[in-house]
């Protein structure tokens, strides 16, 4: 005698299939990252780069208790946004825990200055990014800094201008960025002019708009 087939049942059928799709879509997800990864790496690298920027970000949303009075003085005298030194203070030297306060151009200090812009464009040598070749007795010497039209401000009132000193770096950023714009409202433009990059002006208004919003956040509360 012949076996008679078993034939699925229409509910079987059905759940069959439901348990297909979700195989095949992993795998023509798979399939898809694969051949990209292939045909084009730039893609697969851009996506990476965007997950590492925003995990980058989440990872410095908490402001440094005791540096706020500083920012706030600052902001006071200079008349900008404290939230705003605090969004520069971040992206330049993640609230002061890099490693070297000097970066590949030659910006020094917490708030990384250009040593040109933080003496005076004026001071002899001083071209191209602002490197420049000033004597370290210079390079806080708060008359040289007048002579030469230079930003750096003497903020803990000890006679010098440092940019390796917090409230002096602190102060002289806003001095810059209040300059620049910021104290007219024009965050943006400050913002481009304290270093002439897009993407810098993207991360930094970042952080500003997130400090922003947690200060109206806790207004409320």
């Amino acid at each position: 005698m012949k076996k008679k087939k078993r034939r699925l049942t229409a509910k079987a059928k059905l759940l069959l299939i439901a348990l297909l799709i979700p195989v095949s879509v992993v795998l023509f997800t798979l399939t898809a990252i694969i051949w990209t990864s292939i045909r084009h790496p730039e893609v697969i690298q851009k996506s990476a780069s965007t997950l590492m920027e925003l995990s980058d970000r989440h990872g410095g949303l908490t402001i440094p208790e005791e540096y706020i009075p500083i920012y706030k003085a600052a902001a006071k005298e200079y008349d900008i946004p404290w939230t705003l030194l605090a969004a520069h203070h971040r992206v330049e030297t993640r609230f002061s825990t890099m490693k070297t306060m000097v970066s590949p151009t030659g910006a020094e200090g917490h708030m990384q200055f250009m040593p040109c812009t933080f003496v005076g464009w004026s001071y002899p040598g001083c071209k191209d990014l602002g490197k420049g070749d000033i004597p370290e007795e210079d390079k806080t010497n708060l008359d040289v800094i007048a002579k030469h039209g230079g930003y750096g401000v003497d903020g803990n009132g000890d006679g010098i201008a440092d940019p390796y000193n917090l409230e002096d770096a602190i102060f002289s950023a806003a001095n810059y960025l209040a300059q620049s714009g910021a104290a007219d409202g024009q965050i943006e433009k400050a913002i481009f002019h304290y270093n002439h990059s897009d993407k810098y002006v993207e991360d930094v208004l970042w952080f500003f708009e997130e400090y922003e919003s947690q200060q109206t956040q806790q207004a409320q509360k």
